[in-house]
């Protein structure tokens, strides 16, 4: 009796620290109606605003808000706040449930959610736009939207969102949201089309001494640019384009949709005062393509997939590019304005890598650095200064005691990894991120043997390009390898977009989600079952 009279006690003290739960329904839901008089239970379930409106005398960290299936017509404001340190409030889809954030009605707000408060977790669910709207500036009842605008509270956290076919930018975090993190994201399709492309994947911005931290997310086909940390801004007197982390994230075709490649990323600020400088920024372990031929010799065209600084008035400071994968046309690397720079262990595929001459100041005084890079260039002459000078690697090495052991070989000669990276979710550790690469298109083996899975595992592959679709299922076998198809060409387009083209037979994204071939027991059958 002893022994049941303490399991039942532990049983009593972990139920007595739970967290509080609250659930949201739709208004037009089937059967419970979400509502704005009620308290958030099951019986009486909240409509969205109305649970995204509570105040921490309410709803504070620790406690955690179900998002029920279903699709939330509307444009939402968060300002749920923790007051309590080191504990969130959770805002999530309820378990499995597929749950679509539509930002698509008859309001002049020009977001689908809208955040200001600190320390909250957003996760699970679809932001967009259904049905009819104009992606076109000049059309009638056009409006440019951004699918997630959050203006301001620090520590927030973005994971496992899907933002897509928002008719301006998918991501805008800015810079009042110091130490917040978005992670295992997918963003694609966003943008509108004016004289040029608009509406870029992630536009993040910091001014706080905190860490921004972009990590694990696919970011692809906006109409212009993948990511920015940039701020156009000039005369502010402030610093606000700094601290940032960008790692494993996927970053490729970005300006597709607009019929005109644009940067995957660019790191800078537009301030000609020279105030607001883009610095303490490291981009590490990502992959960043646009479409590109390998069997041809010339790779002419626009295509660039890394810009660092904008403005000889801003140069760039403090900036890490290590570990990268960078692939593109005749100009996919460009260091326009850099005072201060690290680059190392990055492969890079371009006709030439680009400097501004405002970067011969640091080329020369010893605050660049550049090694164990593998270089792919059109000429041998790829490392080009503009209006100044074009070097071949040798000669390079020699002027600025750069490179040391880094290497240069032609674009015909060009090889590669094909597992470009295989990155598992921090949201869900049986779900992986899958980058891959062959120059002939040939299908690709990848081996999981050292991610921590078990054999026997029941595995589906999605292609991010298409992403409803299972395009193969099978079980993780004793060698723990799984070949993944290339040369796909079913294609999820943007919504009334014609101009939008898949990536190249060479290049492809996937999710693939892991689970047990056997249904699992629960924690309360298995410990109630023992011992009774």
């Amino acid at each position: 009796m002893r022994i049941i009279f303490c399991i039942f006690s532990l049983v009593l003290t972990m139920t007595s620290f739970a967290q509080n739960e609250y659930h949201v329904f739709p208004i037009d839901g089937k059967n419970i109606k979400g509502s704005k008089v009620g308290d958030g239970s099951l019986d009486r379930p909240w409509e969205l605003q109305t649970a995204l409106s509570q105040s921490s005398e309410r709803i504070n960290g620790g406690d955690i808000i179900w998002i029920h299936e279903g699709t939330y017509n509307g444009n939402y404001v968060s300002t749920l706040t923790s007051t309590v340190n080191s504990e969130f409030i959770t805002v999530s889809a309820y378990k499995n449930d597929k749950v679509i954030l539509n930002g698509n009605i008859q309001e002049k707000t020009h977001y689908v959610l809208e955040v200001m408060g600190s320390r909250v977790i957003f996760k699970n669910f679809e932001i967009t736009y259904l049905g009819e709207f104009n992606r076109t500036k000049s059309g009638n009842k056009f409006k440019a939207v951004t699918g997630v605008n959050h203006i301001e509270g620090e520590d927030c956290k973005f994971q496992n969102l899907i933002i897509h076919n928002i008719p301006g930018s998918g991501f805008g975090s800015w810079k009042s949201t110091g130490g917040s993190i978005i992670e295992d994201c997918l963003i694609y399709n966003n943008g509108y089309q004016a004289q040029r492309g608009h509406g870029v994947g992630i536009y993040v911005q910091n001014e706080s001494n905190k860490t921004r931290i972009l990590r694990n997310n696919i970011v692809f086909n906006n109409y212009y640019k993948g990511i920015e940390v940039w701020s156009a801004s000039s005369g502010t007197n402030r610093e606000f384009v700094k601290n940032v982390d960008l790692e494993d994230n996927i970053v490729f075709n970005n300006g597709a949709p607009s019929g005109q490649p644009w940067s995957n990323l660019i790191v800078a600020s537009g301030d000609r005062k020279g105030v607001n400088i883009a610095k303490n920024i490291n981009v590490r372990d990502n992959v960043f393509y646009h479409n590109v031929d390998f069997q041809s010799a010339k790779n002419y065209g626009y295509g660039n997939s890394i810009t660092v600084g904008f403005t000889d008035k801003a140069l760039v400071e403090d900036i890490l590019i290590e570990n990268n994968v960078i692939i593109g046309r005749n100009n996919a690397l460009n260091i326009l304005h850099a005072k201060s720079l690290k680059f190392q262990n990055n492969t890079v595929y371009t006709g030439y890598i680009h400097f501004e001459k405002s970067t011969l100041t640091g080329l020369e005084n010893g605050s660049m650095v550049f090694n164990n890079n593998r270089y792919h260039t059109r000429k041998v002459k790829g490392l080009r200064i503009l209006k100044h000078k074009d070097f071949q690697l040798s000669e390079w090495k020699t002027k600025y005691d750069l490179d040391a052991e880094s290497q240069w070989k032609s674009l015909q000669t060009f090889e590669v990894d094909p597992v470009l990276k295989v990155e598992k979710l921090n949201t869900n550790s049986l779900q992986f991120n899958v980058a891959v690469l062959d120059k002939e298109g040939d299908d690709v083996e990848v081996d999981f043997s050292s991610k921590g899975l078990k054999k026997g595992l029941v595995y589906k592959i999605y292609d991010i390009e298409n992403r409803h679709k299972v395009i193969k299922t099978g079980l993780l076998g004793e060698d723990m390898k799984i070949t993944f198809p290339m040369g796909l060409s079913e294609f999820e387009k943007p919504l009334h977009n014609s101009v939008a083209v898949k990536s190249q037979g060479n290049f492809g994204v996937y999710r693939i989600e892991f689970e047990s071939a056997k249904k699992t027991v629960g924690f309360h059958n298995r410990f109630f079952g023992w011992l009774f």
